[in-house]
């Protein structure tokens, strides 16, 4: 038993190590997670035995749940809201598209059966949300022209539709028929929505409602809810990774009760789940057996890459007039990645293709594509010129892990209050406390270090502790290159009277705004104004 925890933590810690490594090169993490899955696997370094596909498939699978649902979770609804049609196509459309251009490519080229060749092609049709998400974040990347919501989004849902196609070919494969393709079809995404979307809004009520309810308890009960919204969705022959997809947009995008504390839990809980499934993908692959697959493996990456997946977004993205360097760069994201792989165990259970052809092929094309096409994406988006300086990319992802949980505190400056008289810089505020404004009478004061406090003030603090006897609530609002407000003073723009302008975020720096104050696209406006 010992033994196989030392090995454990040796593993993780190794992980880790590589993670680092890979920052330095520029390569993906994900590459160093196969090759150590490798490395310490049958035909490796270590020789840990293991073949086991079954337990393989239960255990990425189960990873892939909370892949998903913090992929929903991430998706900052109000920047992603522009580009959804497009992502929508692309995640459904788009594969369909992708897996038949690849399927007629094996059949012509490579001479595979007609309906192994479609199997392949499903298998491998929809772009690694792991990948995706590891390269923006990793490499602190935001896109121009809402690429990186729309990436995010396809990545995020695209999933669902190559599993729905992987089943339905099975099924066809295993002499269950055609006819009842386009009922699944409909089926499973009906339902995948509805479920996703009822679990989602029960589960954001049930955590605003009991707010008594301590921080590890809705820790708990968000990562059950994630879980019982798959499994009910695939019980009722829906979807499950698209339901729990949903349900996480639907809490991720909801004003929920220490959603910091759970975005630090889900966010470790994803990356150590990220960790095992490529590790372990890396664990059952047989170099060997691999490399045997390789040649024809290159062929499918090449013409997916160059061929397949350009022309289907080409095709999908002409009515939206979408200049030719984003069609580039959208192309060239379409990384592959575990997703891939995991459907391809599901071939491998099934015991369609014994010899497992169909999982050694896709391995090698995964491996290719985050090695070549991930590393390289920060390079390409540099040479097309859309990589966005001005945005930070907190922007387009739901990163609440700087957020804090900050109450507002009204105080009342009596005429006998030790504060009267004195300046701000004067006084010792409570730990991790600002102050954020002053209502002095029918003015609000931007307080600063030499703001002098009289009687009657009532000073607005912003703590992370104390709780709140407010009624007031700071915002964030991301003035995007096509507001009305851009290019305009403070003074001339027809904002609300009970809404003030506290604070402007401008790229690295803070501004701390008058009348004069010229608002610039990309700007990051903190408002503070009454609830409601």
């Amino acid at each position: 038993m010992e033994y196989y925890i030392i090995m454990a933590a040796m593993i993780i810690f190794l992980c880790l190590m590589a993670s680092g490594i890979s920052n330095k090169l520029g390569i993906p993490t994900l590459i160093f997670f196969i090759v150590l899955g490798m490395i310490f696997g049958s035909e490796g370094i270590v020789g840990i035995w293991f073949a086991n596909y079954n337990y393989a498939n239960y255990i990425c699978s189960f990873g892939l749940i909370y892949i998903m649902f913090y992929g929903g979770f991430g998706v900052n609804w109000n920047v992603a809201k522009p580009v959804t049609l497009k992502a929508g196509l692309l995640s459904t459309v788009g594969v369909v598209l992708t897996a038949v251009l690849t399927g007629i490519f094996c059949h012509l080229v490579l001479g595979i059966d007609l309906l192994e060749s479609l199997l392949l092609g499903s298998v491998i049709s929809s772009t690694d949300a792991a990948a995706v998400f590891y390269i923006l974040k990793a490499k602190k990347l935001n896109l121009k022209n809402g690429l990186a919501s729309l990436l995010e989004i396809e990545s995020g849902s695209n999933d669902p539709i190559a599993n729905m196609l992987t089943i339905v070919l099975l099924g066809i494969i295993q002499g269950s028929g055609t006819g009842a393709v386009p009922v699944i079809f409909i089926k499973q995404f009906v339902i995948g929505i509805i479920v996703g979307s009822l679990l989602g809004l029960f589960a954001s009520y049930g955590l605003k409602k009991f707010e008594v309810m301590t921080e590890g308890l809705n820790m708990i009960f968000v990562f059950a809810i994630a879980l019982f919204s798959y499994a009910l969705s695939n019980v009722m022959g829906g979807n499950g990774y698209l339901s729990v997809y949903i349900t996480g947009i639907i809490l991720g995008n909801t004003k929920i009760p220490n959603k910091p504390e759970l975005v630090h839990f889900f966010d470790g809980l994803t990356n150590l789940f990220q960790m095992l499934v490529f590790f372990l993908l890396g664990l059952l692959a047989f170099p060997t057996r691999v490399i045997s697959y390789l040649g024809p493996a290159i062929l499918v990456a090449l013409f997916l890459t160059l061929i397949a997946r350009p022309l289907s977004v080409a095709i999908l993205m002409a009515p939206f007039k979408v200049p030719f360097r984003d069609q580039m760069l959208i192309s060239w994201a379409g990384l592959r990645g575990a997703s891939g792989i995991v459907f391809a165990i599901v071939v491998a259970v099934s015991g369609v293709f014994p010899e497992n052809q169909i999982f050694n092929i896709v391995f090698c094309i995964a491996m290719l594509s985050i090695a070549v096409q991930g590393a390289l994406l920060p390079w390409v988006a540099k040479k097309l010129d859309l990589i966005d300086d001005t945005t930070p990319v907190s922007m387009t992802f739901n990163d609440y892990r700087n957020d804090a949980d900050v109450r507002l505190v009204n105080i009342l400056i009596t005429k006998h209050h030790p504060w009267v008289g004195k300046k701000l810089s004067e006084i010792t505020f409570p730990h991790k406390s600002l102050v954020v404004l002053i209502k002095r009478r029918f003015e609000v004061v931007i307080p600063k270090g030499e703001t002098v406090l009289e009687p009657e003030d009532v000073l607005v603090l912003s703590s992370e502790y104390q709780e709140a006897d407010s009624d007031l609530e700071v915002q964030e609002m991301v003035i995007d290159k096509n507001n009305k407000w851009v290019g305009k003073t403070i003074a001339e723009c027809k904002i609300p009277k009970d809404i003030i302008i506290i604070m402007v975020k401008r790229k690295d720096e803070s501004i701390i705004p008058s009348g004069n104050t010229i608002i610039h696209a990309h700007d990051v406006l903190l408002t503070c104004g009454l609830k409601d």
